[in-house]
């Protein structure tokens, strides 16, 4: 029979379960240092867990604390944030960590009111951070966590639509606990992310299943709810590909728009004349980018620019597409071709 568990056995179950049988081994876990926690949770957005490990293993060695990020140059910081993609994470955290050198003599604060004054930390961030670094009392909400609780209580509310967002902040608020809430944190995420999951749920593993609606009135498959999305456009975008034996031509974008800051390949708002040599397709939240890619001389662009030698690439903070049709032109061919 379905039961709703008071708000201490709720959190009793998922600690127990956590402790049993969740992740307890992520690297960003071992250390319980608050700067560990703000990299991992801001490369977690957007970017799956496994994808992530080798990021913040490396990242570390070369950044191991808040200052010396906040010392480091803007290009530096990109070019190690490259291949996780969404690099207005990476700006933020160098902005995160400047201000916490300048603002908190570089060390980062426990304190609700002064963790949203951080450059990138919104409510989830200062939730993980106090919870998983100082073990606060602290409600935390992700996806995860919306699919869970959409499950559990059979909400009507859009997982997908940020106005209905304080309804499963109320929820976490009410069942965290107030001792032992970085087990029940991280119960929390882990639940959702591996057992009530978007497609074949465990729910025959849950701990929490005695007291799951959607359960037992078998609709899990009808859960979360989501707002329909707008179909969005595609725009055509037109790049400039110009190489010789010293290197390829790349220009710094704006700190607006796109990919902003990084390096990249000249773009021109008309197409040159002739047939394009390359092509590549990418997917924004906005919009879907169909580029085509001449091979020309680009050396009329705008500054900044500079010519990259083509082993030297990697030091540079490059959008990801671009980095991956770099990586596929056969150069020696090329090269003779424009030669």
């Amino acid at each position: 029979m379905q039961r709703q568990l008071p708000a201490h056995a709720f959190a009793e179950t998922v600690v127990t379960w956590q402790q049993q049988h969740g992740r307890n081994d992520l690297p960003w876990q071992q250390a319980r240092d608050p700067y560990h926690v703000l990299v991992s949770e801001l490369m977690l957005q957007q970017t799956q867990v496994a994808t992530v490990i080798p990021y913040f293993n490396k990242w570390l060695t070369r950044f191991p604390d808040v200052q010396t990020l906040a010392e480091a140059p803007e290009q530096e910081v990109m070019a190690h944030w490259q291949g996780l993609g969404y690099y207005r994470r990476a700006r933020n955290l160098h902005a995160a960590a400047k201000t916490i050198v300048a603002d908190y003599d570089a060390v980062i604060p426990q304190a609700a009111s002064e963790l949203k004054e951080i450059p990138g930390v919104g409510p989830y961030t200062v939730g993980a951070i106090r919870s998983f670094a100082f073990d606060a009392p602290a409600a935390i909400v992700d996806g995860n966590v919306k699919r869970l609780f959409a499950r559990l209580f059979e909400l009507p509310y859009a997982v997908n639509h940020s106005p209905h967002d304080r309804h499963f902040w109320k929820i976490s608020e009410h069942y965290t606990p107030n001792t032992n809430n970085r087990r029940f944190a991280q119960g929390l995420l882990d639940l959702g992310a591996t057992i009530c999951k978007p497609q074949q749920p465990l729910c025959h593993a849950c701990p929490l299943q005695q007291s799951c609606r959607a359960f037992a009135n078998d609709s899990v498959a009808d859960y979360p709810k989501r707002k329909q999305s707008k179909k969005i456009p595609t725009r055509a975008g037109h790049f400039l590909l110009d190489i010789s034996p010293a290197g390829v031509l790349l220009q710094q974008r704006s700190s607006e728009g796109i990919w902003p800051s990084l390096w990249c390949l000249p773009q021109v708002d008309e197409s040159p004349t002739g047939t394009h040599n390359f092509e590549f397709k990418h997917i924004f939240s906005h919009y879907k980018l169909a580029a085509k890619v001449w091979l020309t001389s680009a050396n009329h662009t705008k500054p900044p620019h500079i010519r990259v030698p083509y082993a030297a690439l990697d030091d540079y903070g490059l959008p990801a597409p671009i980095r991956k049709l770099l990586t596929t032109i056969p150069w020696d061919e090329v090269c003779n071709t424009v030669q």
